[in-house]
This record gives C-alpha cells, structure tokens and sequence, in this order.
C-alpha cells in the first residue's frame, strides 16, 4: 500500500499468531480495551463477532461524547480486516481502519492504515491534517494489542 497524506499506516511484530489477533479486532466490545486514541467507550449494545458486510456501532469520546457506525468492507479472516467508519446519518466520515496480519519469525506483522481517500467531502478537511496523531495513536493501538494478548495468555 503506498503511503499517501491520505493513506498513514504503522507497523509492529506482535508475538502471537495471526488468529488471535484477528479475534481480538474481529470483536467490537474489544475495541475499547485496545484502541491507543482513549476515544473508543464502548461497543453499542448487541454487537457481535465482525464478518463481512456487518454493521457495528461505537460510543466515541474526544473532548464530547458522539457515535459512529462502522460497516466491514474487507474480511479475508486471519490475514485482513477492515471496517469504513461514518458518522449518525451517513453525515461526514468514510475513513478506512484496516488491520494486515501477516505470519513472521517471532510472530505476527501487523500493519494499521487509517485511509481517508474515501471520507466525505464534508468532514475531510477536519481530518487531512490529523496524520501524525493518528500515526501515534496507531502505534499505541498495535502496542495495546500486543499487551492484551500477553495478559490474555
């Protein structure tokens, strides 16, 4: 994947294998419990193992609380997911979280991207410029991963 202002991923050798970390992203009520921004709460009620084509909503807080509903666009389980994020309504959003496992000495390469070639017109210019602090918070997130797989045992 080339990297773009538009395209930002980060990358971390995980020691486990892929299908764990897979299971841990394919379920949203986990989410929390790694995301590195600290802006996840909590999966909305009734949300279930992630599949292809399955919609799953988030309670999300940066500086207020907000929502956001996430559809998976990309599913090829344990090597790729991916979900497209938008905002209530359909109004603003369309970035891409997507998540690349592949099996290496020592473990499991991750690689995180956040793709905004897709986001609305109406909310890219908010975050065009948030690229380096997303690159940090990914970074983090992978780090999290890791330590809660460790903890998991």
């Amino acid at each position: 994947m080339t990297e773009s202002s538009e395209v930002v991923s980060v990358e971390r050798v995980i020691p486990a294998p892929p299908e764990a970390i897979f299971d841990l992203l394919a379920d949203p009520d986990r989410h929390h419990d790694v995301d590195g921004s600290g802006a996840v709460v909590k999966a909305k009620q009734g949300s279930q193992r992630l599949a292809l084509g399955t919609r799953f909503g988030m309670s999300m807080k940066v500086g207020i609380p907000y929502s956001m509903v996430s559809t998976v666009v990309e599913f090829d389980e344990p090597r790729r997911i991916a979900w497209q994020t938008r905002g209530p309504g359909n109004l603003g959003g369309g970035r891409i979280w997507r998540y690349e496992l592949e099996p290496v000495e020592g473990g499991t390469l991750v690689r995180e991207s956040w793709d905004i070639t897709q986001e609305s017109v109406l909310s890219k210019w908010m975050v065009k410029g948030l690229g380096e602090k997303t690159r940090t918070n990914m970074a983090a997130t992978l780090e999290r991963i890791e330590q809660v797989l460790a903890a998991d045992g």
